[in-house]
């Protein structure tokens, strides 16, 4: 079976956005020949889906699911994954399984907790990943250690990591002997913690309360929302 050379949606795009697979996923389907577009075994993931096709894996038809999006609680103590290969809980386990398709959109480690985006809306992701969108996060560090006030400096015009380099904050600001607030527009893996690690201190607790516009708000720990049209369209704008 030949591609549709310009319209459509790729193959393995298309069965990871009906939720069969991970993109990973779907390309193991389609090179194990599991695919079916029309009636036929179609092994090209670069294959464009067209509006009239009937695509069939996993003995099922196949529909896009429309987009959606949440804004959740993460508690601390989840991991950001489908499934660990050490056994720990994860973000799944808190949602009802109609959910489990949708993708987190970035990640917070397992002690972290606070505002956290899932969407299979992939512009909306785009927006909010991409390093040259440079949109603003906040968090709230609360240390082991009260800490002197020259730290905030330091974190601002940047420290030295050996696990990811240099890097530094949008701004800080102290919010008490032990807290700060900080705000980055980078998204270095676990890039909190290891500045103040830096500075010579420890994180104890790490919140995210804002991404962009959007507020965590009174969402209690382990519950979820629907992210509103409003909310998606304030994200966008402050991507562009």
């Amino acid at each position: 079976m030949n591609p549709s050379p310009n319209e459509g949606i790729r193959l393995n795009k298309y069965l990871a956005s009906c939720g069969v697979a991970s993109r990973r996923g779907a390309d193991a389907l389609i090179k194990n020949r599991e695919v079916l577009v029309n009636g036929e075994i179609c092994d090209k993931p670069s294959y464009r889906v067209q509006a009239d096709d009937q695509v069939r894996a996993c003995g099922k038809r196949l529909e896009q699911r429309r987009e959606e999006s949440i804004v959740f609680h993460k508690p601390a103590g989840l991991v950001c994954s489908r499934h660990d290969e050490e056994g720990k809980n994860t973000i799944y386990d808190l949602l009802p399984g109609r959910l489990h398709h949708l993708m987190h959109v970035g990640r917070l480690d397992m002690e972290s907790e606070g505002l956290l985006i899932l969407s299979n809306d992939g512009a909306l992701t785009q927006a909010l990943t991409h390093p040259k969108h440079n949109v603003q996060k906040l968090y709230h560090v609360t240390m082991e250690q009260a800490f002197e006030n020259h730290i905030i400096d330091l974190l601002e015009k940047g420290v030295y990591s050996e696990e990811i380099g240099k890097v530094k904050a949008h701004s800080v600001k102290r919010l008490s002997s032990r807290r700060l607030a900080m705000v980055l527009v980078t998204g270095k893996k676990r890039q909190i913690r290891y500045m103040i690690q830096a500075v010579h201190h420890r994180v104890k607790r790490l919140t995210r309360l804002k991404i962009g516009p959007l507020e965590l708000g009174e969402l209690k720990p382990g519950k979820w929302r629907p992210l509103t049209p409003q909310e998606r369209a304030d994200l966008m704008e402050a991507a562009s």
